[in-house]
Formats: structure tokens, C-alpha cells, sequence
């Protein structure tokens, strides 16, 4: 497996460090889920008022948020299942986090900033990867699928 990530910091708040975590923790989730061949994601962190017109336009809730994910390969019942060509790469989609979140979420939940922003970067990989939390059921299986990458990746609370 090759996993191409695409970063971009439009706050220049994450250090060097921060982004090669983002990275890692990337790579930790696509190993543990399986993925197999070239695989490209796309991290964006941005700034709150950023984050609440992205959250507006696209999910229609004028108010801010801490991650945000865009599924490529999303499918409903009802459509057929995509099939990838070997030779290309399978482009999950894009994850935009808000660095104050990042901040503010360490302080309220009194871990590090980067447990937060490997929280926020595995909980949106979860996302391109097609799990949700629309359900008591499916919130349960998703957050503990989040602890159990952090934990095997060392970020534990």
C-alpha cells in the first residue's frame, strides 16, 4: 500500500511535526482498515469562520465545526459499486479540520493537541472509509474503532 496525502495549512498553525503525525496517523488507519494499492487523501486545516461557511454550504448548519470529511467513493443502496482500474489510485476524498477546535477540544478534554489532531484526522479517515455516527449503534462502532487505531498508533489519552 502507498498512500499519497495531499496537506494543506491555511492557519500555518501545524508544525512540521504535526503534519508528519497527520501523515502517520493516515497510514495507521489505511493499514488497519485493509486498504491495499496506491490511495490518496486530502487534509485541509482551516481556520473557524472557514470551517462554518464550508459547514453551511455543503451540510447546511451555519455554525462551526471541528472536522469535516468529503467521501469520493460515498455510494448509496441504490447505486452500483464502484470499481477501481489497479493501475489508478483510490482518491478517498478530502478531510478539512479547524485548528481552533484542535486547541479548544485538547484544553476541554484535557489531553495533548496531538491526541486532538490525531483524533480529528482518524475520526475523518473513518468517515472517507464509509463509517458514521448517525446511530447509537454505528456511533458506538465508529468511536471505538478511533480508540482502537489511537491506542495501536500510541496516542492514548
Amino acid at each position: 500500500m502507498n498512500i499519497t496525502v495531499d496537506f494543506t495549512d491555511e492557519t500555518n498553525s501545524i508544525s512540521d511535526e504535526q503534519h508528519q503525525l497527520i501523515e502517520s496517523v493516515i497510514l495507521k488507519t489505511a493499514e488497519l482498515e485493509g486498504l491495499k494499492g496506491e490511495v490518496e487523501v486530502s487534509v485541509t486545516v482551516v481556520d473557524e469562520k472557514r470551517i462554518q461557511e464550508i459547514n453551511r454550504e455543503y451540510r447546511e448548519k451555519d455554525q462551526p465545526t471541528d472536522v469535516i470529511s468529503f467521501a469520493l467513493n460515498e455510494q448509496d443502496d441504490d447505486e452500483p459499486e464502484f470499481v477501481y482500474a489497479e493501475d489508478m489510485p483510490n482518491i478517498l476524498g478530502d478531510i478539512i479540520i479547524s485548528s481552533v477546535h484542535i486547541k479548544r477540544q485538547a484544553e476541554e478534554y484535557g489531553h495533548s493537541f496531538e491526541r486532538e489532531l490525531g483524533f480529528l484526522t482518524v475520526h475523518g479517515m473513518l468517515h472517507l472509509l464509509g463509517y458514521d455516527h448517525m446511530t447509537d449503534a454505528d456511533e458506538k462502532e465508529m468511536f471505538s474503532r478511533q480508540e482502537d487505531i489511537l491506542t495501536a498508533y500510541g496516542l492514548t489519552r
